[in-house]
């Protein structure tokens, strides 16, 4: 009588199993933990349990879990587990507790599982009975693992870093909370996977997973994360400057299940490198300087100019980003030949479609720096964006038509500085070696016409927008590898500021020009000053010089050029966008009729923010954070706003603190109560109608 066995409770052993899964960080009642590896569960029953007794653990993920379709796992601890994978095996059984070790398999599905358990004909269903399974960078058996320590403290639980942003010359880094941690933000990604319509198999692998988020943290195809607007104009949105880290992006996404307004490519990257550390891939932030963005993957970016140097947008297909911000993801690809684990590029920034979405990668770095550019996934497009060569036109209005005349062809400007966060510092770590070869070594020519053989590069017409083109100047139509322009004199051009360009000064720039070779050489140099946005985009002309300098032999001579403050405040207020000193020089040497071209672009210079706060605090203890700014300036900044967040100290918070005249200090404090032990960051940025670009991080260590 009585003897019916019935479960009156189960324990998920949370905090230890937590700790040995590296998940006690997440923000979520919810047992999470790591696929491929033991956790264990205390069940407590109605009665002790006998060998005779009916008991099984019941593992469900999807709609319908089924045992047939592998996404159903009944878990019987006395029998030999069939086909799954799993393992289930009793510890310790003593009186009416029975404590169970589970291990799931190393290629399980990732998602949220949930679990009852079977008793004869009894089910018991317990509160908070899902469990959540991630990818295991700390499992050998899993695709994802990561055997360096460091790196897996780096790329999978460090919740914060930075971004590195600016121009080849002038890189910087933009500070980025990534959150992965945060409340909401691991229920964000559960939505994202179950919104992919990847079948559940699929979700065993990386390689899969990080392809559809590619596609789903921007809005384009499929209502995701987050909306693109390169356009200045950020109404009814947040600006893409704006934004500090991921949490309130997926946050609120989560919350409205809509879009969230605006994102640029390092919005993008920061909320890709979120999603995949949340779901336990390795990822990092990549940023590729002088970016390519070539349209038509002929490996040739066109851009035209006038006399005076000046860029023409009305003309221009393809594009040069100063910066362009993507993701690497660490995985075994399984899917390919041998020689392509490791580091693959995804993109989620929506500049192409790949099969009909917007979404980039997979692509094995390792195929980029090869030319083995037929791989899987659109290793074209990410060969592009770091070897193109860039082809110079000059165009002239004759007879009312655009005349092009090539003045000349680089190959070696783009796709520089390839640049992550340094594993465990605060230092940019350099990996364009692990994208390409060394320029001008036998490799890379080999790489170069491997990748060429799969992409075909078209002859050397220029591809404007318009038809009505007079003919060329003796251009032939097959394919050909272009050559770096050199010259008969040794001309060098440098372009430099000599004073800082702070806003509201005058920006004072030179361009130096050299030769080093013996003999007399007349060159007429014309350079201009435009104002761009990161995107290679003209908004302004701010002014150009035209001079010819006469040189002799080995000698070099400086050509000023300064603009005015008032040449450039306007269009500074006038654009949402953080902008970007551009200056191109085209210099033709009248002796040899050799024609260069040479472009620069610099960022401007900004006050700092200090922050102010003891080294450390402890735990549940309320501590105080300043943040000063003083506008070094002579403008006054309109409409300033400081936003500060501190993960697992400080919620995002914004401050209004209107109109700061030049010279005026402001201090905003904030009190702050940090809920999580160990080193955080406090990150704040100043953005005005005038100024963008001031952000300052500080560390902080939180003590028991």
């Amino acid at each position: 009588p009585g003897t019916d066995l019935k479960v009156t409770g189960i324990d998920f052993l949370k905090s230890q199993n937590c700790q040995l899964h590296h998940t006690d960080a997440y923000n979520i009642k919810n047992l999470v933990v790591r696929r491929g590896q033991p956790f264990q569960l205390q069940v407590s029953f109605s009665r002790e349990l006998k060998p005779t007794d009916k008991l099984a653990l019941r593992f469900g993920i999807g709609k319908q879990p089924m045992k047939i379709r592998g996404t159903l796992m009944s878990l019987n601890p006395r029998r030999q587990q069939d086909f799954s994978e799993w393992q289930i095996s009793i510890v310790k059984n003593s009186g009416k507790e029975c404590l169970l070790s589970v291990t799931s398999s190393p290629s399980a599905p990732v998602g949220k599982y949930v679990l009852n358990v079977k008793t004869g004909t009894n089910i018991y269903k317990p509160e908070n009975d899902a469990v959540y399974v991630l990818f295991n960078p700390w499992c050998e058996a899993d695709v994802v693992f990561l055997a360096d320590e460091a790196q897996r403290k780096e790329y999978v639980l460090n919740d914060t870093g930075c971004i590195y942003v600016g121009s080849a010359s002038s890189i910087y880094n933009r500070p980025w909370n990534f959150g992965q941690f945060e409340e909401f933000v691991l229920d964000a990604c559960m939505y994202l996977l179950d919104k992919s319509s990847l079948r559940l198999i699929n979700r065993r692998d990386p390689a899969f997973v990080s392809r559809a988020m590619s596609a789903l943290v921007n809005a384009n195809d499929d209502n995701g994360v987050l909306l693109g607007n390169w356009s200045g104009n950020y109404r009814g949105g947040t600006s893409p400057t704006d934004w500090i880290g991921s949490v309130a992006i997926l946050q609120q996404y989560y919350k409205t299940k809509k879009p969230v307004f605006y994102g640029q490519c390092w919005v993008f990257a920061g909320v890709l490198t979120t999603v995949m550390r949340c779901l336990g891939i390795p990822s990092r932030c990549v940023s590729n300087f002088n970016s390519a963005h070539d349209t038509d993957a002929n490996l040739r970016v066109d851009i035209y100019v006038n006399e005076y140097g000046e860029k023409l947008n009305r003309l221009s297909i393809d594009s040069v980003w100063n910066f362009h911000v993507w993701n690497d993801v660490w995985m075994k690809r399984t899917d390919l030949p041998t020689g392509f684990d490791g580091w693959q590029a995804i993109d989620s920034t929506p500049q192409e479609q790949s099969q009909g979405v917007f979404r980039c990668g997979p692509s094995p770095v390792k195929a980029v720096r090869e030319g083995d550019v037929y791989l899987p996934f659109d290793s074209k497009f990410v060969y592009a964006e770091v070897n193109a060569d860039k082809v110079y036109w000059l165009v002239k209005k004759v007879n009312g038509k655009d005349k092009f005349t090539r003045i000349s062809t680089q190959t070696q400007g783009i796709g520089v500085n390839i640049s992550t966060k340094a594993v465990g510092q605060d230092k940019r770590e350099d990996i364009t070696a692990e994208y390409k070869f060394p320029e001008g070594s036998e490799e890379e020519r080999k790489s170069m016409e491997r990748a060429s053989s799969f992409i075909h590069p078209s002859g050397m017409a220029p591809r404007a927008r318009f038809a009505s083109i007079m003919p060329m100047d003796g251009m032939g139509s097959k394919p050909q590898v272009l050559r770096e322009t050199v010259s008969k004199s040794g001309l060098q051009l440098e372009i430099t500021n000599t004073e800082a360009l702070y806003p509201g000064s005058p920006l004072e720039l030179a361009i130096t020009v050299k030769t080093s070779t013996p003999g007399n050489w007349t060159i007429n140099l014309s350079g201009s000053c435009q104002l761009q946005s990161y995107t290679g985009k003209v908004e302004a002309n701010l002014g150009y010089v035209k001079e010819t300098v006469k040189l002799e032999g080995k000698s070099e001579t400086q050509v000023p050029l300064k603009i005015a403050a008032d040449a450039y405040m306007k269009t500074l207020a006038s654009v949402e966008d953080e902008v970007l000193i551009h200056v191109t020089t085209i210099a033709e040497v009248q002796e040899t009729d050799d024609k260069f071209t040479k472009e620069t672009t610099m960022r401007f210079d900004y006050p700092p923010i200090t922050v102010q706060m003891p080294e450390t605090a402890k735990l549940n203890q309320e501590f105080t954070c300043a943040f000063i700014f003083k506008n070094k300036l002579n403008v006054t900044l309109d409409n300033c706003k400081l936003r500060v967040e501190g993960l697992g100290i400080f919620k995002l918070t914004e401050f209004d603190e209107g109109d700061i005249e030049p010279g005026k200090i402001i201090k905003s404090e904030v009190i702050c109560t940090p809920t999580r032990l160990g080193e955080k960051k406090m990150v704040a940025k100043l953005t005005s109608t005038q100024v963008k670009g001031v952000s300052a991080e500080k560390t902080i260590t939180i003590i028991e």
